[in-house]
């Protein structure tokens, strides 16, 4: 018990002590509840012109989170980084030679990260909520409203587990600029063209950051968007999955390759 109190002790340094963590965090805070509260400032002043059915499916708790568009961006890199930065500086080999177990070695990294992204991710979404809802004006609505208090903390998990889904990619492809590389893009642009191509949307709507972030709604098919096949509750599940994929697979990675 001890030895592991050691190694969780060691990784917490090692993310406390690297600025460019730090500075990943405090930027996901910062620009997703900055972004979600200019654009609820916007919809407010345009409410007028939405057309009826987007009137009809307002829903202000979703669009004080429009920040997380960018918000977990932050999370990726903040993910990769705590990971890949080991491999990219050469230290990987000296901390695997003072944890010989990598699973602990891996799981202990990610627990406290991922705890870290976690309390952070919390603390995000409650701003930005609060913020939102401040400047919707009188299309705001309240926490202690129905299933708003349940997207508000899925916010914050949300942005958790795409932290701890991209330390699973940087453990499997052991290289920052790689990871980076690929979970940028497919994020910001790739998902989200998918889910406009008729064909090719009943797919994507299966992707961690698409079936995740349901968990932030309140109203089904909000602002006249398709409803998904599954629920809030549903679709954070599927994101777990792929959590849990990408962690066995950085693990069986780790385990079978030499540093």
């Amino acid at each position: 018990m001890a030895a592991a109190s050691a190694v969780l002790q060691s990784e917490w340094t090692k993310i406390r002590t690297v600025s460019s963590t730090v500075w990943t965090l405090a930027s996901a805070l910062l620009v997703t509840a900055g972004t979600g509260a200019g654009l609820s400032a916007l919809m407010a002043s345009n409410f007028d012109s939405l057309s009826e059915a987007e009137r009809l499916t307002f829903d202000p708790t979703a669009v004080s989170f429009s920040g997380m568009i960018l918000g977990q961006l932050a999370m990726v890199v903040f993910g990769v980084l705590v990971v890949g930065t080991e491999y990219s500086s050469g230290m990987i080999r000296t901390s695997l030679a003072a944890v010989p177990g990598r699973g602990t070695f891996l799981f202990s990294k990610v627990a406290v990260a991922g705890l870290l992204a976690l309390l952070v991710s919390l603390a995000t979404s409650f701003l930005s909520f609060f913020l939102g809802q401040a400047l919707l004006g009188e299309h705001r609505t309240t926490i202690g409203a129905d299933n708003v208090l349940r997207a508000v903390v899925g916010g914050g998990l949300y942005m958790g587990l795409i932290a701890v889904f991209s330390m699973g990619v940087a453990a499997m492809l052991r290289s920052s600029v790689l990871s980076l590389g690929i979970l940028v893009p497919f994020f910001l642009l790739i998902s989200r063209i998918l889910m406009a191509v008729p064909g090719a949307r009943e797919v994507a709507r299966y992707f961690p950051d698409q079936a995740g972030s349901k968990i932030m709604q309140v109203v089904p098919g909000a602002l006249d968007s398709d409803k998904p096949p599954y629920g809030p509750w549903g679709g954070l599940g599927i994101m777990v999955l792929w959590v849990a994929a990408s962690l066995l697979g950085g693990y069986l990675v780790m385990k079978e390759r030499d540093a």
